[in-house]
């Protein structure tokens, strides 16, 4: 089963990791697994798999045992590993590409500098956090919490970005959008909007600009797994681990564009980070799709 994948920016490459412990690297004109790069060396399943945004070829790992590697895929070498850290389960690097953030089940976050062997610093959250989204100067930090909540903190100290007044406190600003869990988060392309997915099914946009909810999306069935939208930000799409089909939406309108068929539940999607391609999971089979932004 396909858990996590990851385009590469500069080239044609996409990364994938699954629950039997093997990293693996395709180019997406070559889909035979004859043509994939197999990169081995976890003990345990596989959760998050994420590519340097400057550095070519560099490639992180992170698997459910807290184990985190990174990799030189021309090599196909294991360049550091950091150990230790939990029941870890998501990852998202810096945009400077100079740290990353894991966090595991028991809310700890953990700051990582791809060339030291251990954590620069931890972050014990007070409340359930999921997963963890950067904007785009790295300043900030956007954490979705078991509460249906996102907060915003700022990076690397973990203080809220924003405060309001309460009486004679000043207390954190969070978005509130959810009515269950918030799993997911992403930041478009163009800085405009963030969306947030939930086990409520719903995906929301908020402006980033005055942090109001613009739109929300209730087309999706079951709990909101991933979320990305297109290069330009012109597009978004929701992942789920229940109910077939993947819908693409228009991310201004929150209209309707097209939906994929598929096989069954799509938890992992992503689109490329340069054209109209869509890269999904399909029942432990990744699919890669060209997309007709001129069609509906």
């Amino acid at each position: 089963m396909i858990r996590a994948r990851a385009p590469e920016d500069r080239r044609t490459l996409v990364a994938t990791g699954s629950s039997d412990k093997i990293l693996r690297v395709w180019n997406p004109e070559k889909p035979n697994v004859r043509f994939s790069t197999d990169l081995k060396g976890h003990s345990a399943p596989i959760e998050k798999v994420a590519f340097n945004p400057v550095k070519d070829a560099e490639l992180c790992s992170v698997s459910n045992d807290g184990v985190v590697k990174f990799w030189d895929v021309r090599s196909k070498m294991c360049i550091n590993e950091i150990k230790g850290l939990g029941d870890a389960f998501t990852l998202v690097w810096a945009p400077d590409g100079q740290s990353l953030v894991v966090g595991n089940k028991t809310d700890n976050i953990f700051v990582l500098s791809p060339t030291q062997p251990t954590p620069v610093a931890s972050h014990q959250q007070p409340t359930q956090t999921n997963q963890i989204a950067f904007c785009w100067s790295g300043k900030k930090m956007f954490l979705t919490t078991g509460e249906g909540r996102t907060r915003i903190l700022s990076y690397p100290d973990f203080k809220p970005a924003f405060q309001f007044g309460y009486g004679d406190e000043a207390r954190e600003f969070a978005l509130n959008g959810h009515t269950s869990s918030c799993l997911s988060a992403e930041l478009q392309p163009t800085g405009r909007y963030l969306a947030t997915g939930g086990s409520d099914s719903i995906i929301s946009l908020w402006d980033t600009t005055d942090w109001i909810c613009q739109r929300t999306i209730t087309s999706m069935i079951g709990p909101v797994r991933s979320i990305s939208f297109t290069f330009d930000g012109s597009f978004l799409v929701g992942g789920s681990d229940e109910g077939p089909g993947v819908d693409i939406r228009h991310a201004e309108s929150g209209d309707h564009v097209h939906t994929f068929k598929t096989a069954g539940p799509c938890p992992v999607v992503s689109w490329a980070p340069t054209k109209y391609c869509l890269a999904y999971s399909d029942l432990g089979i990744l699919r890669i799709v060209g997309v007709d932004a001129e069609k509906k």
